[in-house]
């Protein structure tokens, strides 16, 4: 199958969003010229154009799109072309009222925005297969297209009847008889028995908390019925151009889709990351999706999206300054990106996104911000000999998406125990302590790992179980958060509170669960938040930490670490760093100053300040620095937010 480095070709692709149609035509060759002063060197296109190419029901107007491309083409410049059914026209919903979504309470969500499809709906499927044809057969072999891009952030969720119509037969297979459903369900539970298929729905509005298992499985459905819509574009594209690369994008910690069922299925990974320029730990959530991505694709990956400036959705939104720019473009690059594309090319000056920064800006070309653009595109000329290289990491993070669904639903002991916040937490203690992490399927395979880290697996499969367990005992080192391994696939809690497996290599049993309001002492100075569990010990566990009471909340089992409570973010860095030590892995460099990260890819060493000091690195050895071409050796000088990329001499 065609691949990034199909792309790429030895290059790091620069570029972004490019929306000509909210343009006059006669500004499309003044874009092409400052793209290539820029470096630009890949657009994406058609996004959003759906009502553009087909504006009434089956009409085609496709000229347009052609002397853009033929433009592009001419100006040197590559174009990954968007199917553009994310956002269809207001005719279809129109026409086609079963198209529009419906929420859980009845409501129809209308066209007048974006995302206003029902991912169930034939009729969508019908338009959208019939427009994704037609653009293949006529612009899949034109010399600027050099990749797919389907969609745009997958995630419309639909409970009309057609949607319940789907979520049946994929009950039925799944479960194969009502019987099964109703054990899987626990429908004894409440009077809940379903005695015919007629009377299983998707959850809707009900007086009172929803069935659990149902609530799960129709977030699994939901997941796989976009993986459907995707799935057969992709299948019709490659239909047309085997030769091309498929890609869709997705987000950090996007909740809606199972991304890892999504990347099995794509040539190229792709992620849109928009760090608050405001959150001191932007950085960490940044390194958290782009470690994330290159796990799914196992290699390079796309940035899809990013913004050169602010964005428009948050409450406030600060402007990005140009060095924060550019170190956010040299971290995703160091944790494996080949691509940085940004959202978008000219800023837009109608819509809800004219407020959306752009690598044009509206102030024009002769601006600091397009200069900072510029600039970038010429720095990434010089470090593309990392194009293709891989990140090699020794750590392992386990995360899962049902887990996720099954943790944060109703009817739970705490409603502050959400995973984001505890993943960001433990991802923030291994960038703290210099340690470079994978993302794991919680079934996949461990056996190149040295450690691996488990915030949080709520719900754990028997796979999952027995693949953690025979980490362990072929030697490898586990840390472990709180509440993990209570509940089977169906939401189901395991005998006796906790997966006994999961117990036994751990060394501890939770007894009774104690979820906090406020943080407690521990017995060194630390504290505690979220949880805490009294915990028997079997023979031979050691306590590493107490509450002030004495119960343990940290504990070890030869190589098996439990943490029945989220630490400080200190205690949590120093026993992830020390676990690491004891399991032989070492930061990529030694005594690296806070607010400095180092990530090796391939011969390449990319160490990156982002505070707002200077910050002084040691080098054990001499390197050649490629941003400005110099020889480099004992200690590092790096200002605020700036940036060095390391070849050894």
């Amino acid at each position: 199958m065609p691949s990034l480095a199909d792309v790429t070709r030895g290059r790091i692709l620069f570029g972004g969003d490019y929306n000509p149609e909210q343009w006059p035509e006669e500004v499309w060759p003044e874009d092409v010229r400052l793209m290539r002063e820029a470096g630009v060197t890949t657009v994406t296109v058609g996004v959003f154009s759906w009502a553009m190419l087909e504006p009434t029901p089956g009409a085609r107007e496709f000229s347009w799109l052609r002397r853009l491309l033929d433009l592009l083409h001419e100006g040197g410049i590559e174009v990954c072309l968007a199917t553009p059914t994310a956002s269809p026209p207001p005719w279809l919903g129109e026409r086609y009222p079963g198209t529009l979504p419906v929420t859980a309470d009845g409501t129809t969500l209308w066209w007048g925005s974006r995302n206003q499809w029902c991912p169930s709906s034939a009729d969508y499927r019908v338009h959208a297969l019939a427009l994704v044809e037609d653009l293949a057969a006529e612009f899949g072999h034109h010399q600027a297209v050099r990749m797919w891009h389907i969609s745009n952030e997958y995630g419309p969720v639909c409970h009309c009847e057609e949607s319940a119509e789907r979520f049946r037969a994929w009950l039925h297979k799944r479960y194969e008889s009502l019987d099964a459903l109703n054990a899987a369900w626990g429908t004894a539970f409440w009077s809940q028995r379903h005695a015919d298929w007629s009377t299983v729905i998707p959850p809707r509005s009900a007086p009172y908390i929803p069935n659990p298992a149902q609530v799960l499985d129709f977030q699994r459905f939901s997941s796989d019925v976009l993986l459907e819509c995707f799935t057969a574009e992709r299948d019709l594209l490659r239909r047309h151009t085997p030769h091309l690369p498929v890609t869709t994008n997705f987000m950090t910690l996007y909740k809606h889709v199972d991304c890892w069922s999504f990347a099995k299925e794509e040539d190229v990974v792709s992620l849109d990351s928009y760090p608050d320029p405001g959150d001191p730990r932007a950085m960490v959530r940044s390194s958290l999706g782009q470690d994330m991505t290159r796990s799914q694709a196992g290699g390079p990956w796309m940035q899809m999206e990013m913004a050169a400036g602010s964005v428009n959705w948050r409450g406030v939104n600060r402007a990005k300054p140009a060095d924060r720019l550019r170190l956010e473009a040299l971290q995703a690059v160091a944790r494996g990106a080949d691509a940085l594309c940004f959202f978008q090319w000219r800023a837009s000056r109608a819509g809800a996104e004219k407020f959306h920064s752009a690598l044009l800006p509206h102030a024009g070309a002769d601006t600091p911000h397009h200069r900072a653009v510029r600039a970038l595109g010429r720095e990434l000329g010089l470090i593309a000999e990392v194009v293709g290289a891989k990140v090699e990491a020794e750590v392992a993070v386990v995360f899962d998406w049902p887990s996720w669904w099954a943790l944060e639903q109703r009817g739970r002991l705490s409603d502050r125990v959400d995973l984001e916040p505890i993943a960001l937490g433990w991802h923030g203690a291994l960038w703290d302590a210099h340690l470079t992490a994978d993302y794991v399927h919680p079934e996949a395979d461990l056996s190149r790992y040295r450690m691996v880290v488990v915030p949080n697996l709520y719900l754990a499969s028997d796979r999952a179980v027995q693949n953690l367990t025979g980490f362990v005992r072929a030697g490898g080192t586990l840390v472990s958060g709180f509440f993990t391994g209570v509940a089977d696939e169906t939401d189901t809690i395991r005998p006796g509170g906790v997966d006994e497996r999961l117990c036994e290599v751990l060394g501890v049993h939770p007894l009774e669960w104690r979820p906090l309001d406020e943080p407690v002492p521990l017995g060194d100075a630390s504290t505690g938040t979220l949880w805490s569990e009294e915990l028997a010990l079997a023979e031979g566990t050691e306590t590493l930490a107490t509450l002030a009471d004495g119960t343990p909340v940290v504990t070890r089992n030869g190589t098996a670490y439990y943490l029945s409570t989220l630490p400080s973010p200190e205690y949590l860095q120093r026993l992830l760093a020390s676990a690491a030590r004891a399991a032989g892995v070492q930061p990529a460099l030694p005594g690296l100053p806070e607010q400095v990260e180092a990530v090796r890819r391939g011969p390449l060493l990319f160490v990156l300040n982002h505070g707002s000091q200077p910050a002084v690195v040691p080098l054990p050895a001499a390197h050649h620095e490629l941003l400005t071409d110099r020889a480099v050796s004992g200690d590092l000088v790096l200002p605020p937010r700036d940036a060095a990329v390391l070849r050894p001499l």
